[in-house]
């Protein structure tokens, strides 16, 4: 599209695009991403659902995985319109505005878990560092705020976003290289100088995931210090084994997040489906394990599981 994109017709729409350079594949692709979508809204309304129903499980660190599920059907939900549009129907051009909210939405939810994660390990640093505190620390009133601070920090650091976008020309092709729309996709496009774009990007994304994983790290280091103390080599295996849940959902969500940015960053002559495949990998991959993880770590989960689909009881 050329000459000036802020005229009468509006804003340009964009190209959507699936796997560049395995075209061949496509039906492959469809299939897989089907199985990620199915595993992660059952699974994640799964663990709603047992969370609801068992009164056991109504606790602080049920009711964050709770807060997770939601977050990951969000993310799940966010690129399911354009994904299925692209690979199932051969629909590649979405408009300007339905790429901002998608935008937007993706991010959010994103930077949402990374806060929700961090939570999560306040909550296993209090439960081993502080057991007789838990109670009186982690009550429900404070999981509110917790949860509904992750959320609105999140709506705060994404909310600019759009509406920096919003200032630029826009006088490219406008071929995005996925099948959703990505700010760092969307950043290379406008014509107009995007510097503060760039740095406002840096900056949220130093200060939640990157403060977040920080923190995080922190928390087990503190809670690793507590747990070499306990004389019993059983004890300290039983108490390490209630954080494992939630180590494995920091490693699936940090690891693709910096792989992502490391090809993004370094991998500027790879072919194209590899940094496709990368993004694929960040947004499908957590929301489709976590509930996999947590319901083969979580006794609870795992009865409810079989009275569900077995009928049996235990």
């Amino acid at each position: 599209m050329g000459g000036d994109s802020h005229n009468s017709s509006g804003w340009p729409p964009f190209t959507l695009t699936g796997l560049p350079g395995l075209e061949a594949s496509q039906h492959w692709m469809i299939l897989l991403l089907g199985l990620l979508y199915t595993v992660s809204i059952v699974g994640n309304g799964l663990i709603l659902f047992i969370i609801k129903e068992e009164q056991s499980l109504h606790q602080p660190m049920y009711y964050f995985l709770s807060l997770l599920s939601v977050n990951d059907l969000g993310v799940s939900f966010s690129t399911l319109p354009t994904v299925l549009a692209t690979f199932c129907f051969h629909i590649r051009v979405i408009s300007f505005n339905s790429c901002m909210a998608q935008m937007f939405f993706i991010h959010f939810f994103s930077f949402i878990e990374s806060g929700i994660l961090l939570v999560m390990s306040f909550d296993r640093y209090v439960a081993i560092c502080h057991p007789l505190h838990y109670a009186t620390v982690l009550t429900d009133a404070r999981v509110v705020q917790m949860g509904m601070s992750a959320i609105v920090r999140s709506f705060c650091m994404i909310l600019p976003l759009p509406f920096l976008l919003l200032r630029l020309p826009f006088c490219k092709a406008n071929v995005l290289s996925h099948a959703y729309c990505l700010h760092p996709d969307l950043i290379r496009l406008p014509c107009g100088d995007v510097t503060i774009s760039n740095i406002f990007g840096l900056v949220i994304v130093i200060s939640t995931f990157g403060l977040d994983s920080a923190l995080v790290f922190l928390s087990y280091v503190l809670i690793l210090r507590s747990v070499l103390a306990i004389a019993s080599r059983e004890e300290r295996l039983k108490t390490l084994n209630t954080c494992v849940s939630h180590m494995c959902a920091v490693l699936i969500f940090y690891v693709p997040k910096v792989g992502v940015s490391m090809v993004a960053r370094y991998g500027r002559h790879a072919p194209p489906y590899v940094h496709t495949l990368m993004s694929l990998i960040y947004l499908f991959v957590p929301p489709m394990l976590n509930p996999v993880i947590y319901s083969i770590k979580t006794k609870e989960i795992q009865r409810r599981l079989c009275k569900i689909f077995l009928g049996a009881t235990f």
